[in-house]
């Protein structure tokens, strides 16, 4: 008779979740023993809970499926929290699974022991704890089912030590959580908008006035991008997805689409004159920060606000629908266009147009460089077609973890990672990973020494960045990093460049080889 660890494995791998990203612990040594027993399920070892999560979401935003984390008791969940956090705003669907006390030991106060659920659920739209073994296949179904949602989400299911190793026949549960009449597990399908809803767009958009169609979820790749570029095509309407998609396809002969301006003002600017904002996928969008702006919502006065598909309905279908209520000619593609090659000095500018340059066909881009990445849209978007993950959610040290989510979710693409030095630093236990699941990820670090967004930032708020303690708190110095040497000691070949011409040569090897190389770019501070 199978154990509760077992039961756990076979119902994730029955639900199609292959894919486990592990920093295990002492409560759950029998979920580790029992990948032996169930090889189907691939488990991929991280040596931080942040980049396990951060993996996890890497994989699925590719893969289209979930991904597991395995994790240790609370302050597993809560070192993993971060990147869960960054799941949930990009609607991923992640599975984490985190071992717990036995009931019998909670009692007791035992070290590690915390209020796990409320820990879950600050990054969860789904929890639960089981309490049987017996309750484990519908629990994982459950679990499962909720993290493709729709919109996809974080499900955490808590699962006590004495659960895992207890013996059960998991066709006798109880069947908690069925909705008479399902089957537990059953995904929901998106709803239907309705036509209503779609008319009233038509409606908007043949007015005439000026018209932003907002992208977001699955409307910024694959058949809802292309529907909503026949929309604006037809009708006039400029295309804008939010500032940080979960995922967005772009590239020569794809639709062309600009993203929403992280700073408010220039978000202002950028939908100055716009009477009718049309959502398709997102909200309403809002400033990160209040800063002295009167508004936490960058929409100017007199536009009017409006929703084609929220998450939880099929945005692609709605966009279809509102495509087909045109008579639409073709979109025009984004024209094939790189920069050339570029020579002498090396910053944040010539590096983008390098990246432009030789960015490979099919290429996976995880963006976390921050300031140094205010030139990369332009150097890129002419480019061949390519995928590109930003930072959604907003805390940083995304970047390194979700490229190795990314890499083995598509094994057959290159993905490079642009990574801020600052940022870089809360994750660079991934670049271990790389190197022992040899992964075909191209590390460019922009290596500038501060911490350029928080200056940026200070002076956004009418503080002074360069204040004796402000400004020691916004270096990276006193020591340098030193990435080569961080990078070689975790098995991945590292070179620096300290010139445009170094750069661009260093960065054409990496992305040939294959397996993992990082790139130090040494450049100064953006602006």
């Amino acid at each position: 008779m199978p154990n509760g660890a077992q039961i756990l494995i076979e119902g994730l791998v029955d639900a199609g979740v292959d894919m486990c990203f592990a920093h295990p612990g002492t409560s759950a040594t029998h979920i580790v023993a029992a990948l032996d027993d169930v090889p189907r399920m691939r488990p991929v070892l991280c040596l931080f809970e942040g980049v396990a999560t951060g993996a996890a979401d890497g994989y699925a935003r590719i893969a289209g499926k979930p991904a597991c984390t395995l994790l240790h008791l609370g302050p597993g969940l809560a070192n993993g929290l971060a990147n869960l956090d960054n799941a949930r705003r990009a609607g991923t669907p992640v599975v984490n699974l985190v071992g717990d006390h036995a009931p019998r030991h909670q009692r007791l106060d035992a070290s590690l022991e915390s209020d796990l659920i409320s820990l879950a659920r600050t990054v969860s739209g789904w929890t639960r704890r089981t309490y049987q073994a017996t309750d484990l296949a519908v629990d994982v179904a459950e679990a499962v089912a909720a993290a493709y949602g729709p919109p996809g989400s974080v499900a955490t299911l808590v699962v006590p030590a004495d659960v895992s190793s207890s013996e059960a026949d998991k066709s006798s549960g109880t069947g908690r959580g069925e909705v008479p009449g399902t089957r537990p597990g059953t995904r929901t399908r998106p709803g239907a908008v309705s036509s209503a809803a779609v008319a009233a767009a038509a409606e908007v958009l043949r007015s005439g006035e000026p018209a932003v169609l907002l992208l977001g979820s699955v409307a910024t790749h694959g058949p809802g991008l292309h529907a909503a570029a026949r929309v604006a095509a037809a009708t006039g309407a400029r295309l804008l997805c939010e500032s940080f998609p979960a995922r967005l396809e772009r590239g020569a002969g794809l639709p062309p689409v600009e993203r929403l301006a992280h700073g408010t003002a220039d978000a202002y600017t950028q939908l100055a004159g716009v009477r009718h904002l049309l959502l398709a996928g997102t909200t309403t969008p809002v400033a990160f920060f209040a800063h002295p702006e009167p508004h936490g919502r960058p929409v100017p006065d007199g536009c009017e606000v409006r929703s084609l598909a929220e998450g939880t309905e099929d945005v692609t279908a709605a966009l279809e629908e509102l495509a087909g209520a045109f008579d639409p000619p073709s979109p025009v593609p984004q024209k094939p266009l790189r920069p050339e090659r570029p020579t002498g000095q090396l910053t944040a500018e010539s590096a983008a147009a390098a990246i432009g340059a030789l960015l490979p066909e099919g290429a996976i881009v995880v963006d976390e460089s921050n300031t140094s990445g205010l030139w990369l849209p332009d150097a890129t978007a002419g480019a061949p077609p390519h995928d590109w993950l930003p930072l959604t959610g907003g805390a940083i040290g995304q970047g390194l973890p979700a490229a190795v989510g990314a890499a083995l979710a598509a094994p057959d693409r290159r993905v490079l990672a642009l990574e801020a030095d600052g940022s870089a630093m809360y994750g660079p236990q991934a670049l271990w990973t790389m190197a022992r699941e040899e992964l075909d990820v191209t590390v460019v670090v922009f290596d500038n020494r501060a911490y350029s967004a928080l200056s940026r930032e200070l002076m956004s708020a009418g503080a002074d960045p360069d204040g004796e303690w402000a400004a020691d708190l916004l270096e990276l110095s006193r020591p340098d990093l030193d990435f080569v040497g961080l990078a070689r000691a975790m098995g991945v070949p590292a070179e620096q460049a300290t010139t445009a011409d170094e750069f661009t040569a260093i960065l054409g090897r990496a992305l040939a080889e294959p397996g993992p190389y990082l790139v130090d770019c040494d450049v100064p501070p953006a602006g």
